[in-house]
């Protein structure tokens, strides 16, 4: 599913034009960016909750050619599913 069929669907759901429904969803992520970029928890209920996490710098392996490299110090954004979300899902697929 793309974020096309994501607005379709919701737009579909509400009521609401395709455009309005984009520009919500649009401003939905780009203020869960901002949020993470500033470091800031974003929780969402019965979906989940977004944080950053911080990795140290580690070496690694090229798995082509066994060369090895080092990976820098980086921060990356985290998901956690909330536990309604993994049964729905689980129960969904089982």
């Amino acid at each position: 599913m793309t974020k096309q069929d994501i607005v379709d669907t919701v737009a579909e759901a509400t009521g609401l034009t395709k455009v309005e429904t984009e520009a919500v969803m649009n401003g939905v992520m780009a203020t869960i960016i901002d949020s993470l970029g500033r470091n800031e928890r974003v929780e969402l209920r019965g979906f989940g909750t977004f944080g950053v996490k911080h990795r140290m710098p580690k070496k690694a392996r090229n798995p082509g050619t066994g060369e090895a490299i080092y990976l820098p110090e980086r921060h990356v954004p985290t998901f956690k599913p909330a536990k309604h979300m993994r049964l729905h899902v689980n129960d969904s697929l089982t």
